[in-house]
């Protein structure tokens, strides 16, 4: 037989080892001479079973090499034999224990003392009396290990053990307790402190800690997806018998089971406010969880830090407690406009999760050489027109909650952008406003799936269709992208040509970009989601980067057209998207319904019904210069009357009775996603029901004037 089928069976819990293991691998207990060998439990059919293991009966017959442990200090009696004699019997469980142990394994009865002749086993056991002999090293470990323990007292809230001169915790300045207390505490981690080896091995394994000697399992895939170092959230432990260990460890394992990603992300938030880690909340809030989120008691337990932690607890609460000033300015001013914000994919959570399920079923890969991701849905996103039913006083509170005022300052005032057409704005009632939207580096994607499904891109589903679309494809956009680039630095005067090795090097920065969630995307990105919508995208913004002082830094090149010119056009929509873009910043621009035109507007026949809402989007800057088609080939640029008929070819266009060329954006609220409709319903029943107060307080108002 070979030696792999042969093992030495533990005597304590019966683990079967392998021969060449000189410590139990379970319980770590030494392995004893003369051990019985088994046969591994996996052959059938051995007839070697329950053999005692023989060095000569190996193969070769030469016996295996077993190294010393290096860690071993010299022993007085190295015998097994003697030393397992030499057992002493406790007096209250009769239990078995090794010679150094100066309290009972199993009950931690204190050690009777006895005189060196007297026989361990004695007191009914029946066997013959053996010489008491203990090994002075261990002994002398032992009670060092007992005076040191007694030098210490250990916090009641913190459970920091504190030298025996602190008259305070030095951790959460906890008063030191009453001697009693103190012994009390000084007996009960003294005796925690003799627990042999083989319950601290399990203890550990049950609790997965990094330094046991077991093999932990594998990490669940959501685990890695995560990726978070939860080694910085200390697991809850107590001091107690083996039972509340298990219990406790068993409520432990509950509460991980039911937490997730958000869960993870929040903690490590807070333990980020503690140890300064300013990367912990940005992870949390490019996640879009919410900043007034209060630590609950299980989180609390989990965290295991009394000190620190406290139900109810804000990141706000542990950044004032910690003096965070950094941290604290930037958590205030997003919990003051988390309050002040509310869009329809905040009021109904169940609603909004249920639409990024049904976003991430209408996916679907385009079979054959372009593999491109593609969605089979047509939705595109507008303002319900019952807002101008309100009050005035409630529609204010509405474009306040929902809209980015700060950005519709500044594609309105600061530059005329958008809405710079009295024609388009007020008499064609195609009036653009810019939705809020988280400030992270998802703001692209969260602007496009605002102006479609009216949500945010949180489970990141757009994103791993941009990558994997971006991968897949990557020949295709590649050749796009390099004749784009190269005709782009020629038209400013840069006169320049780069190798092959540094256009493969920008474009593999570009394929790392769309793989990182929270990272911010280029031009490029914008062009994969044209094909990924199947549908035109047009970007109004900014023309130059400027410093905080206003001065102008460089040109953005974000503003444009972006065709799927990769698709064939019978395969895509002419109803484009728009989008704002403002200093490193993406809105999505959505117009509010209408009743719709007939065969008004544009001196052409537009053939719709009344339920369609035509929004007209400019093609021309407020200077009439014509917007740029990003990414086109050599063959498709030339002047701008081949790109204006390339501009007819894709998207439904006009031209107004004021000269303005317009592109055509159609919408219907009976044809829109049912869902999103619903969701909507819901956002504005919230103002519905301010409206009856405001009423009645205009009433009041009336009858005291008509008293007067």
């Amino acid at each position: 037989m070979s030696e792999r089928g042969i093992k030495w069976a533990c005597e304590y819990c019966t683990y079967e080892n392998w021969p060449s293991a000189i410590k139990c691998t379970m319980c770590r207990a030494q392995r004893p001479s003369g051990t019985i060998i088994t046969e591994d439990p996996f052959k059938s059919g051995s007839s070697d079973v329950g053999r005692d293991w023989d060095p000569s009966s190996t193969e070769g017959g030469s016996s295996p090499l077993i190294c010393p442990d290096s860690s071993a200090r010299p022993r007085v009696k190295s015998s097994y034999s003697v030393e397992n004699a030499n057992k002493w019997s406790c007096h209250m469980c009769t239990y078995l224990n090794w010679p150094r142990a100066i309290r009972c394994t199993q009950c931690l009865s204190q050690r009777r003392t006895r005189s060196p002749t007297e026989s361990p086993q004695s007191s009914g056991s029946g066997s013959r009396p053996v010489a008491f002999s203990v090994d002075p090293c261990e002994e002398y470990n032992d009670r060092n290990k007992l005076n040191t323990r007694t030098q210490h007292w250990t916090c009641s809230i913190c459970t920091y053990e504190n030298w025996a001169k602190a008259k305070k915790c030095v951790v959460c300045d906890h008063p030191r307790p009453n001697n009693i207390e103190a012994i009390a505490l000084a007996e009960t981690e003294e005796a925690s402190s003799i627990i042999n080896e083989q319950d601290r091995a399990r203890w550990r394994g049950s609790c997965s800690s990094s330094h046991s000697q077991r093999r932990s399992p594998p990490a669940t895939q959501r685990d890695s997806d995560v990726k978070m170092d939860f080694q910085r959230i200390e697991l809850a432990g107590a001091v107690g018998s083996k039972e509340e260990l298990e219990v406790d460890f068993k409520k432990l394992k509950q509460i991980k089971n039911r937490m997730k990603k958000t869960d993870w992300l929040f903690l490590n938030a807070c333990v980020g406010v503690v140890e300064g880690d300013l990367a912990a909340i940005e992870a949390y809030k490019s996640s879009g969880g919410d900043i007034a989120r209060q630590l609950s008691a299980d989180e609390v337990r989990l965290l295991n830090r009394p000190s620190a932690f406290d139900v109810g607890y804000t990141l706000v609460h542990l950044a004032i407690r910690f003096q965070r000033q950094d941290m604290l300015a930037i958590l205030l001013t997003e919990v003051s406009q988390q309050a002040a914000k509310c869009i329809p994919a905040m009021v109904c959570p169940e609603l909004t999760e249920q639409i990024r399920r049904e976003i991430a079923a209408s996916l679907h890969q385009r079979k054959g050489d372009f593999a491109c991701y593609f969605l089979t849905d047509l939705v595109t996103f507008t303002l319900p027109a019952d807002i101008e039913d309100l009050p005035p006083t409630v529609q204010e509170k509405v474009f306040d909650e929902v809209l980015d005022r700060d950005v519709q300052k500044e594609l309105e005032e600061e530059s005329p952008i958008i809405n710079w057409s009295l024609e388009l704005a007020t008499r064609l009632d195609s009036r653009l406003y810019a939705l809020w939207n988280r400030t992270a580096g998802d703001c692209l994607l969260d602007s496009v799936l605002q102006a479609t499904w009216g949500i945010y891109d949180k489970d990141s589903v757009l994103r791993k269709a941009l990558h994997d679309s971006l991968h897949d494809c990557s020949h295709w956009f590649y050749t796009r992208w390099k004749d784009w680039e190269s005709w782009y630095s020629q038209s400013f005067g840069l006169h320049f040509s780069l190798r092959e090795e540094q256009w493969q090097e920008d474009w593999a920065f570009i394929l790392s970009l769309a793989s990182q969630p929270g990272a911010s995307l280029e031009q490029t990105h914008i062009f994969v989601l044209a094909h990924i919508l199947r549908r035109p995208i047009i970007v109004y913004g900014v023309k130059y980067y400027k410093s905080f002082r206003g001065e102008t830094l460089g040109y953005t090149r974000f503003q444009g057209v972006y065709l799927p010119l990769l698709w064939e056009q019978s395969f895509c929509w002419k109803s484009p998207i728009a989008l704002g873009y403002t200093r490193g910043h993406f809105s999505a621009l959505v117009a509010m319904e209408n009743d719709g035109y007939g065969t008004r507007g544009a001196g052409a026949n537009l053939n719709t019904d009344d339920d369609v809402t035509i929004t007209f989007l400019p093609l021309v800057d407020s200077e009439r210069k014509l917007l740029h088609v990003h990414f086109l080939s050599a063959q498709e640029l030339g002047n701008e009357e081949q790109q204006e008929r390339l501009l007819r070819e894709w998207l439904d266009c006009c031209v107004t009775e004021g000269g303005v060329l317009v592109a055509m954006q159609k919408s219907s609220r009976r044809r829109s996603h049912p869902l999103v409709t619903h969701m909507v319903e819901k956002w504005l029943d919230r103002y519905r029901q301010i409206r009856p107060c405001t009423s009645l307080s205009d009433g009041e108002e009336d009858e005291d004037d008509e008293d007067e």
